[in-house]
């Protein structure tokens, strides 16, 4: 495990005992079942999923409550232990997105959300999780879009990292936020077919309340209309069946 691995993984498992309070409660659980949403439309229901950086469980959890079986994955020990607890019936395993350990074709799905961000070898990841999908199954990713608000978030976690705060998901590690044309190359170069790209979120939890609420209101509008201004990017795509070309 190298460098920035580890600095990732020794944060989450410092903050695995908050982790819930920022994205399972008020403003976060808001934001966090938003992009859900968004993700969750990219597949069937039921099947066998596998989520990446699956944190706490929060996505496996929703997933197994819409009638799915999950599997999560992640680099924080301290993450899977609060996953385990939360999730009783779901199986969860220590490690890292660009080595899966599962056999070829063992998942109808697969999910990221948030985390897509700090790979340092996301087409690794990609072919992974086509090795991992079924033939005919789906992925959905979201993660942080590079736009004008984003910009300025490394300034800010090298602030805080400086600060010694800590704060769930604020730290200099380095992450990389995409865009549109870059998720939609990933993800063809990686095989998947009927790629589907869009941004998504804008009311950010991080916004003082008078702000937020308003971003809140606005949210609908802003993803129909001037989608750049949202926050995330949620990808898909599809394995192809074998008698099938991009």
């Amino acid at each position: 495990m190298n460098v920035a691995v580890n600095k990732v993984s020794s944060h989450y498992d410092e903050v695995a005992e908050v982790y819930d309070h920022r994205y399972d409660a008020n403003r976060g659980k808001f934001y966090y079942n938003h992009i859900s949403r968004h993700v969750m439309e990219r597949f069937p229901k039921g099947g066998r999923l596998l989520d990446l950086g699956c944190g706490t469980g929060l996505f496996v959890r929703h997933y197994v409550n819409e009638g799915g079986e999950a599997v999560g994955i992640d680099i924080s020990r301290g993450m899977i232990g609060k996953a385990s607890d939360k999730c009783g019936t779901s199986d969860f395993t220590i490690g890292t997105a660009e080595v899966l350990p599962f056999r070829d074709n063992s998942f109808d799905a697969v999910s990221s959300l948030l985390s897509f961000s700090y790979l340092k070898h996301p087409e690794k990841t990609l072919s992974e999780t086509a090795r991992v999908l079924r033939p005919g199954g789906s992925i959905a990713i979201c993660t942080l879009g590079r736009n004008l608000f984003t910009r300025g978030l490394p300034a800010i976690y090298h602030i805080s990292e400086a600060m010694n705060l800590k704060k769930a998901c604020f730290g200099a590690f380095g992450e990389r936020y995409y865009s549109v044309e870059e998720m939609e190359q990933l993800f063809y170069e990686a095989g998947f077919i009927d790629v589907h790209v869009k941004r998504c979120s804008f009311a950010h939890y991080n916004l003082a309340r008078p702000i937020y609420d308003i971003a809140k209101k606005m949210e609908p509008f802003v993803e129909r209309n001037i989608p750049y201004l949202a926050y995330n990017i949620c990808a898909s795509g599809r394995k192809p069946y074998d008698e099938q070309t991009g």
